[in-house]
């Protein structure tokens, strides 16, 4: 018969035992805990980002028909997609497009690729288009407002 130190010493391992693995099987459970909450948190973002992508091609399309004489599509671009080339001003802008958008742009005309600018800042030039516009339009309104027809 063991002595009581060894017993002891035995009924506290045992006891270390359980409790490491209930600690590892809690440790377990938070974890996916935290996958799945992650999991749900990744589906919403990506619900949203579709969303947010589908706008963009409706308003590319929707710009694309105001703008009928400076809308072209090409066939590829280097990610192998087609891609929306619209003239503002004296540049050419580009956006690549999905091949589950193009239905959205069946009013626009097929072109040759067109040789590509250097990457510029696209944001930069359509706010700067967009000033250009908003002051031409403000003068013609001072205009009509001097002379009325």
């Amino acid at each position: 018969m063991p002595s009581p130190p060894a017993r002891l010493a035995a009924a506290l391992r045992r006891f270390l035992r359980l409790r490491a693995r209930d600690r590892l099987a809690l440790d377990l459970d938070t974890c996916r805990q935290e996958r799945d909450r992650w999991r749900h948190n990744a589906d919403s973002y990506e619900q949203e980002l579709t969303g947010v992508r589908l706008e963009r091609a409706h308003l590319l399309a929707w710009l694309a028909a105001l703008h009928p004489s400076s809308a072209v599509l090409t066939e590829r671009d280097a990610d192998g997609g087609p891609v929306l080339s619209l003239r503002a001003g004296e540049h050419t802008l580009f956006w690549s497009l999905a091949p589950a958008e193009l239905p959205l742009f069946a009013h626009v005309p097929y072109a040759a690729p067109a040789p590509r600018e250097e990457a510029h800042d696209r944001a930069a030039r359509i706010r700067e288009h967009t000033r250009l516009l908003a002051v031409e339009d403000m003068l013609t309104c001072a205009e009509r407002q001097q002379h009325p027809y």
